[in-house]
């Protein structure tokens, strides 16, 4: 998915505000730290020539350096990214503080830091929950329970869960379930008075260097813990870095060994998914793979450890096969990994000129269009429209000099996002990328890509009619096209 297509340079394409000045990681060649470059390359090939995988970013670390590291235009290094449930890394990471600060104990109920629920829940299962039980996923339900609870308790997803009964005893099934890691956050807030970001910022977010991190929230203010984190690559990777040094950084032990130890060793059997890296065990909101451990999130969101070659991968995308990512990784990153320096003959020297340019020039494909005529172009919903809640598209295209050449307003209800439409590139306006143009066909079709998500919206319109759809669906569904970006932005 690379082409010669570039990113305009307008305002917003980097973003400052989440780069903390000196706290980059170290950089440095892949051969440099024993990893030949054609494994690399290979692994960019596999991944982009996979049907349903899209990358937008990937940031390779060995050693503690970043090795490789890219994002696909329009997508960019300092901006943040959704990372849907790998934000259950960050909370299970909370969870390590509070236990280590004496806080929660692992081995209470979950009940019991909830007194105020007491008298409502009845079911035994449910009063014997352990905190490590939700932590490994293992609160005895057969499987997800966040529609049940909200059906129980729409205001309070806590009482919601505890009032679903298990079909087994806690700790004895494996069924990956929301409301178990709202759970954990819920305790961690509630003992703090803090949010989680609040919570870990003096604790991990400020000592890995760690800029711009935001949560979205229940209707209570409550921060999710299961999801709603948006980061940039390079905060995901020293995340990951942090475990791989078993909670050590910088020569300060930040997170005790024994946590690290314990919340990625496998608790809880899950095996029966079907997808080799889903099936392995899982630990304390970890997934345990085929090699090493990570954290994910819905489509791509990736924190690989390689505890064994002392590697991390991150990477962000909109991937509806997530396998395919990891197998790429077993089939050609693992194969170029040597214990020392690789020897800097003209083959590996070839390959890392290669690998720097495609990594300098990666992008998501524009389609082949041509610019929309001048004049005010304006369209009510079709049959075909799958986005309900958009209720009118306007393309606006002057020929006055020095302007852009096009603007797209979608309107759902009284809300309006616009973005300027790039013709054979991506043009970012705030947290929207755009482009679009007339196809072959006549129609005029505009790509949108919300560039601090996953997600990409399609709006084909065609004789006085639009139908907008969703490359993949966004999960947080109750959030509109406004709020599809960092929460607070």
């Amino acid at each position: 998915m690379t082409s010669d297509v570039h990113l305009a340079a307008v305002p917003g394409a980097t973003l400052p505000r989440a780069a903390v000045p000196g706290a980059a990681l170290p950089r440095a060649t892949p051969t440099e730290h024993g990893i030949d470059p054609r494994g690399i390359l290979a692994f960019l090939d596999a991944v982009e020539a996979a049907a349903d995988v899209e990358m937008h970013s990937v940031m390779l670390l060995r050693h503690g350096t970043v090795v490789a590291e890219s994002w696909w235009a329009p997508y960019v290094a300092d901006r943040v990214h959704l990372l849907y449930s790998l934000s259950k890394t960050f909370t299970s990471t909370a969870l390590g503080f509070a236990v280590a600060e004496g806080l929660v104990d692992l081995d209470a109920t979950v009940l019991s830091y909830f007194p105020e629920l007491d008298a409502d829940i009845t079911d035994a299962r449910n009063r014997a929950t352990l905190v490590r039980h939700v932590a490994a996923m293992a609160s005895g339900h057969s499987t997800e329970t966040i529609d049940l609870a909200q059906k129980a308790d729409p205001a309070d997803i806590v009482r919601g869960f505890l009032l679903t009964p298990p079909e087994h005893d806690p700790g004895t099934v494996f069924a990956y379930n929301q409301p178990c890691t709202f759970t954990i956050a819920a305790i961690i807030q509630k003992l703090t008075g803090m949010t989680l970001t609040d919570y870990l910022r003096p604790r991990l977010f400020d000592p890995l260097g760690i800029g711009e991190v935001t949560w979205h929230t229940d209707t209570r203010g409550r921060q999710l813990g299961y999801s709603g984190v948006h980061a940039t690559t390079e905060t995901v990777a020293k995340l990951g870095q942090l475990y791989l040094r078993r909670g050590e950084w910088n020569g300060v032990q930040l997170l005790p060994p024994s946590w690290v130890a314990e919340a990625t060793e496998k608790h809880i059997d899950n095996a029966g998914s079907g997808a080799p890296d889903w099936e392995r065990g899982y630990g304390f909101q970890f997934w345990i793979g085929q090699h090493g451990y990570r954290g994910d999130g819905a489509y791509g969101q990736f924190c690989v450890v390689l505890p064994e070659h002392d590697i991390v991968l991150a990477a962000t995308g909109q991937s509806t096969e997530m396998q395919a990512v990891l197998t790429a990784v077993w089939t050609h990153l693992l194969p170029a990994l040597s214990p020392d320096a690789r020897v800097d003959d003209d083959a590996e020297r070839a390959g890392r000129a290669e690998l720097e340019h495609r990594l300098g020039v990666a992008a998501l494909p524009v389609r082949d269009a041509q610019p929309v005529a001048p004049g005010t172009h304006v369209f009510a919903p079709g049959e075909r429209n799958e986005v309900s809640s958009i209720t009118e598209v306007r393309v606006d295209v002057t020929s006055a000099p020095g302007t852009a050449a096009a603007k797209v307003f979608v309107h759902e209800g009284e809300s309006v996002i616009h973005a300027e439409v790039g013709t054979g590139e991506w043009i970012v306006t705030d947290a929207v990328a755009a482009s679009g143009g007339v196809t072959s066909e006549g129609s005029t079709v505009v790509d949108l890509i919300f560039v601090e998500t996953p997600h990409r919206m399609i709006i084909e319109c065609s004789d006085g009619v639009f139908a907008a759809r969703w490359q993949t669906p966004p999960l947080h569904t109750e959030l509109t096209l406004a709020e599809m970006r960092s929460p607070g932005a």
